[in-house]
C-alpha cells in the first residue's frame, strides 16, 4: 500500500476509534460491538507497528505508557486551581446566597448545582483540539505534570470532537468508580495488605503512580466541570452552557446537573442525593452550587484561595450506634502492633460493619474506649469506618479497659514503643507474623506483583517451610508447588512465569517491595532516582539521606537501620545471585552542567522549522524545562506565527521574548 494511503488509513482508523471510544465510555451508548472495536484496534495497532514513523502521540494505541517515569516535573498553572468553601446547613447555605446577591447589588441569581465527587481534581490543556498535557492540582498555583497517567483514562478525549483552535484548558475530577475501588480493596485484602481508605485517596495516588501501566489498571474515570486558561475564539458567557459545550466537544458531563434560582430548589436537590448518593456508581460527599453567570464570577471574584461565586453544601457523615464486642491485635510487616476493634454487626450507609480501625493505643485511650462499650460508629469517606467514641451513658460499670500487650501476640517477643512515634512494635525481626505480613507484601501488585500468590498460598508456602525468607522465593520450581493441596499445574505454571518475570521488576519496586519501615512506593522511586542504585542506597550516609528533597531524619533512620542488620544485606545479595534488578537502567544525568540548565521556556503560536515537540524535546536534552504557561519563572517566551494571549502576559510581567531564530541559536549553543 502506498504511504500516503497508509496514512489516510491511520486516520480513518483513529478518528473511527475515537469516536466509539466516546460512544461507549462517555455516553454508554455503543453503536459497534466489542469484537468490531477489537477489530478496529487491531488493524491500527498492526499498521502502526509496521509503520512506526507514522505514529502519533494522540493515536488511540498510545494511552497507556511503556514504563516508570523517573517522576513527575511542575506545572505552573496559568489560572489558579481553586479550592471551594463549604457550608453544612441550610442556614449557612442562605447566608452565602445573601452575601453573593448583594455583592451584585440583584434581586436573585441563576445558579447551577452539580455533585461533589470525591476524587482529584485535574486540569487537561488541548492545543488546537489535541491533548497536550495533564496536571494534577496541587496547591492551586503549581501541580505535577501526569499527562501519561490521564492518557489512560479512556473517558478523556485524546482529540476533541470538534475543532477548535489555540489552548483550551478543561478541568474535571478524576474519579474511581465504587465498583473498581471496592474490587481493588478485595483484592488487597486477598494479598494480605493494607486496604485503600477512601476512593479519593485511591484515585490521587493512582494519577501518581510513576508506572502509567498501573494507573491504567485502575480503571479511572472522570467527570468534567469548567474550563481554566483559554487561549481560543469566545467562549460561553455561563456556566450551564460552557458545561454544554464541554459535551459536544466529546468530554464527560455528569447527567444530573440542574439549572435552577431559588434556594428552595437547591435544599430539595441537597436532599434528594443524600437519600440517592449510594446509587451512583461513584463516591459523592455533598453538591456544589456555581453562580451561572461569568459576568457576575468576574464580579464577584475570590477570597484568598476560594471564589466567592460557588459554595460546597456537603452531606452529614453517616453514623450508627452498636456493641464493642473485642478489641484485637495485628501484627503488620513492620511489627506494628495494630489494633482493631470487633463490632456488633450494624449497618451503616448500606454496608454491614463488624469490625472498625482504632488507630493506635493513644487514640484508644484518649476517646476512653473500653471493650464492652457501646460505640459511635463513622464511615469515614463512606468507606473504612472508624469509632467516633462511646457513649457514654449506657455503661453498665462492666466494661473492660484495654491494655496494649507487652508482649508479641504472634511470638511472644518484647513489645516497645519507639521514642517520638504513637505505635508499638514487636521488638523480633524474626517474627512469624512479621514475615507473613512481609512476605505478601513482597509478592503484590505494587511490588513484585507475582500474581497467583494471594493469602492463602502465602500462608501455606510459609507453613510447609517452602519460604522460609523473601529470597527462598526464587528458588521454588513446579515440582515444589505441585506438592501443596489444591494446587493445579496451570496455576503452577504462571506463579513460576510470575516469579520470573518479577526479576525485571524496576529496581524502585524492589525496595518498595522489602518492605523498609517509612519507605513506601513514591520515597523508593525518589531514592532509586537520586541513587540509581540499592547497593549505592544501602551504603548512604545520613547526610546524604537527608539532603534529598522529601527524605527527612525519620525516613533516613529507617533506612540505615535497616541496612544495618546483617540478614538484610545478605538478603540483598541473594537476590542479586538470583538475578533481580537492582540497578536503575540508564545513566543518571546530572543537568546542572548542560547550557540551558535553569532555564524554562514557553511557547505560544506556531513554529515554521520545527514542530512545538521537537523544540521542547532539545530545549530538555539540554537541560531545560518547558511550561504551557507563562509565568514570573519562565525566562524566555518563543513567539511565533498568529500568538495567543500569552504574549501579552510575558510583556506585562517582564518576560524575555524571542522568536524561533533566536531559539534556534540557543539550542545550538
Amino acid at each position: 500500500m502506498p504511504e500516503n494511503r497508509i496514512e489516510d488509513r491511520l486516520a480513518e482508523l483513529r478518528e473511527k476509534i475515537h469516536y466509539h471510544n466516546h460512544r461507549y465510555f462517555v455516553l454508554d451508548d455503543p453503536l459497534i460491538e466489542d469484537s468490531k472495536f477489537d477489530e478496529l484496534m487491531v488493524e491500527l495497532s498492526d499498521l502502526e507497528n509496521r509503520h512506526p514513523e507514522l505514529i502519533v502521540a494522540n493515536s488511540p494505541t498510545q494511552r497507556v505508557g511503556g514504563g516508570p517515569s523517573k517522576g513527575f516535573s511542575q506545572v505552573e498553572h496559568g489560572i489558579p486551581m481553586l479550592s471551594l468553601a463549604n457550608v453544612f446547613s441550610y442556614a449557612e447555605l442562605e447566608a452565602w446566597h445573601k452575601r453573593v446577591i448583594g455583592s451584585l447589588d440583584v434581586d436573585s441569581i441563576e445558579m447551577v448545582c452539580e455533585l461533589k465527587i470525591d476524587g482529584l481534581a485535574v486540569s487537561l490543556t488541548y492545543q488546537d483540539g489535541s491533548l497536550i498535557e495533564g496536571a494534577t492540582r496541587g496547591d492551586g498555583n503549581v501541580g505535577e505534570k501526569v499527562t501519561a497517567n490521564l492518557r489512560t483514562i479512556k473517558s478523556i478525549p485524546l482529540m476533541l470532537l470538534n475543532s477548535i483552535s489555540g489552548v483550551l484548558e478543561v478541568r474535571g475530577e478524576v474519579y474511581i468508580p465504587t465498583e473498581e475501588f471496592h474490587k481493588l480493596n478485595n483484592e488487597r485484602i486477598e494479598l494480605g495488605i493494607p486496604t485503600y481508605a477512601n476512593p479519593r485517596n485511591t484515585a490521587a495516588g493512582s494519577i501518581r503512580q510513576l508506572d502509567s501501566n498501573i494507573t491504567s489498571s485502575r480503571n479511572l474515570d472522570i467527570m468534567v466541570y469548567g474550563l481554566g486558561l483559554v487561549e481560543t475564539d469566545d467562549t460561553p458567557a455561563s456556566h450551564w452552557e460552557t458545561l454544554q459545550m464541554l459535551r459536544d466537544l466529546g468530554f464527560k458531563i455528569s447527567l444530573h446537573n440542574i439549572w435552577c434560582d431559588a434556594l428552595g430548589d437547591i435544599q430539595e436537590y441537597h436532599e434528594l442525593w443524600q437519600e440517592r448518593r449510594y446509587s451512583l456508581p461513584y463516591a459523592v460527599d455533598g453538591i456544589v452550587i456555581k453562580v451561572n453567570s461569568m459576568e457576575f464570577r468576574e464580579q464577584l471574584g475570590i477570597s484568598g484561595r476560594e471564589p466567592r461565586w460557588a459554595v460546597a453544601y456537603k452531606f452529614p457523615a453517616q453514623r450508627a450506634v452498636t456493641k464493642l464486642l473485642d478489641i484485637k491485635i495485628n501484627v503488620g510487616r513492620t511489627g506494628s502492633l495494630n489494633p482493631f476493634a470487633v463490632l456488633d454487626p450494624v449497618v451503616v450507609s448500606g454496608a454491614t460493619l463488624k469490625m472498625a480501625t482504632l488507630h493506635n493505643f493513644d487514640d484508644i485511650q484518649r476517646k476512653d474506649i473500653r471493650i464492652g462499650d457501646w460505640v459511635v460508629i463513622e464511615r469515614a469517606g463512606d468507606v473504612i469506618p472508624k469509632i467516633i467514641g462511646p457513649v457514654l451513658d449506657r455503661r453498665s460499670g462492666n466494661e473492660k479497659i484495654f491494655e496494649m500487650p507487652d508482649k508479641c501476640p504472634a511470638c511472644q517477643s518484647n513489645v516497645a514503643k519507639p521514642e517520638n512515634e504513637t505505635t508499638y512494635r514487636c521488638s523480633n525481626p524474626g517474627c512469624s507474623a512479621q514475615f507473613y505480613e512481609l512476605f505478601k507484601h513482597f509478592v503484590s501488585k505494587g511490588a513484585m506483583d507475582i500474581d497467583g500468590l494471594g493469602e492463602s498460598w502465602c500462608r501455606l508456602l510459609i507453613a510447609k517451610g517452602l519460604v522460609k525468607e523473601l529470597s527462598d522465593i526464587f528458588i521454588l520450581s513446579n515440582e515444589k508447588l505441585l506438592l501443596l493441596d489444591r494446587m493445579g499445574e496451570k496455576l503452577a505454571k504462571k506463579i513460576m512465569d510470575n516469579i520470573d518475570k518479577s526479576k525485571q521488576k524496576h529496581p524502585s519496586r524492589l525496595l518498595f517491595a522489602l518492605g523498609i519501615l517509612h519507605v513506601g512506593s513514591d520515597v523508593a522511586s525518589l531514592l532509586i532516582e537520586h541513587f540509581g542504585d540499592i547497593d549505592k542506597l544501602s551504603c548512604a550516609t545520613k547526610e546524604e539521606l537527608t539532603t534529598i528533597p522529601g527524605i527527612g531524619t525519620k525516613i533516613a533512620d529507617s533506612i540505615i537501620q535497616h541496612f544495618s542488620l546483617e540478614a538484610n544485606r545478605i538478603q540483598i545479595s541473594k537476590l542479586r545471585m538470583f538475578g533481580l534488578t537492582l540497578v536503575a537502567p540508564g545513566e543518571l544525568v546530572d543537568v546542572s552542567s548542560l547550557p540551558l540548565a535553569g532555564e524554562t521556556f514557553s511557547f505560544t503560536g506556531g513554529l515554521e522549522k520545527m514542530s512545538r515537540s521537537d523544540a521542547e524535546n532539545s530545549i530538555k536534552q539540554l537541560g531545560g524545562k518547558t511550561s504551557t504557561m507563562v509565568t514570573s519563572k519562565t525566562t524566555y517566551l518563543v513567539v511565533g506565527g498568529s500568538p495567543g494571549s500569552k504574549l501579552e502576559v510575558a510583556k506585562r510581567i517582564g518576560v524575555k521574548i524571542i522568536d524561533e531564530d533566536y531559539l534556534n541559536i540557543l539550542l545550538a549553543g
